[in-house]
């Protein structure tokens, strides 16, 4: 019997898994030939405990350098899985730089990607004049002044259902760029860290980092925020400012609304 005809012989389930990481060691989420992943250092270490093959789903793939508190993954597995052994055994082998937060069992059509109603990120700006090596993993450094009620109105525009194509890595690939954001606000932390945070039913690739490299250009007044609802119609890469570095970018929560959100 192959691993594929083992794996379809073992009474299943599906265990859903609240993941943490820090994206810098790693190519990105999804498995790469010949790279260190986070799917793929997680779906080894599982195998290793459960003793048959998995295939991990999950609610967003990160990008390379791109870090996660709340992503959510899920996988079939045997009925008797004790989802807390599971968890210890991982957290043992894989953490610190991944830690699964909490682990259970869910019904059989739970799917992470597709059973998820919304997502939201996080990106944190230290805009301080000296960097601060103890943020600098997790923040984008920038030293001219930003801005901030500019930033809050160049954000408002994001919200409602639009055609993100000019904020979008991938087109002309034939998939759908429309996505709906519930939320796109900043928030002033005090100490020059400002968060922006953004929610939406989906993102399109490098979505949000570009989102935030154009919300600076705003913040330093290379772009105004009457200018954001005309580069969305545009539809036009060119128009919109550079993606922001990965490395100040969250995936801070997942919601399901329709099973509960798992909260950070």
């Amino acid at each position: 019997m192959g691993p594929r005809e083992e794996a379809e012989s073992i009474p299943s389930g599906v265990c859903r898994m609240l993941l943490s990481y820090d994206g810098g060691g790693f190519r990105g989420f999804a498995i790469q030939p010949d790279q260190r992943t986070v799917e793929g250092v997680l779906v080894a270490a599982i195998e290793k405990v459960v003793g048959h093959r998995v295939v991990l789903t999950v609610a967003g793939r990160t990008d390379t350098g791109v870090h996660a508190w709340g992503q959510v993954v899920a996988f079939e597995a045997a009925h008797d899985l004790d989802p807390a052994r599971l968890m210890v055994s991982l957290n043992s082998m894989l953490g610190p730089e991944v830690v699964v937060r909490d682990a259970q069992l869910m019904p059989n059509d739970f799917h992470a990607r597709y059973s998820a109603r919304w997502r939201k990120y996080r990106y944190t700006i230290l805009n301080r004049s000296v960097a601060d090596p103890f943020m600098a993993r997790t923040s984008w450094h920038i030293s001219a002044p930003l801005d901030l009620d500019a930033l809050r109105l160049a954000s408002d525009p994001f919200v409602g259902e639009h055609d993100f194509a000019s904020f979008s890595r991938k087109l002309g690939d034939g998939k759908s760029t429309v996505r709906r954001v519930f939320e796109s606000r900043w928030a002033d932390l005090g100490d020059g860290v400002l968060r922006y945070e953004i929610r939406a039913n989906a993102f399109c690739q490098q979505m949000v980092r570009s989102i935030v490299g154009t919300l600076v250009e705003v913040g330093t007044s290379k772009q105004r925020p009457g200018d954001i609802l005309g580069m969305l119609c545009a539809r036009d890469r060119s128009v919109v400012g550079s993606p922001a570095p990965p490395h100040g970018l969250c995936l801070w929560e997942v919601g399901y609304d329709d099973v509960g959100t798992i909260r950070p």
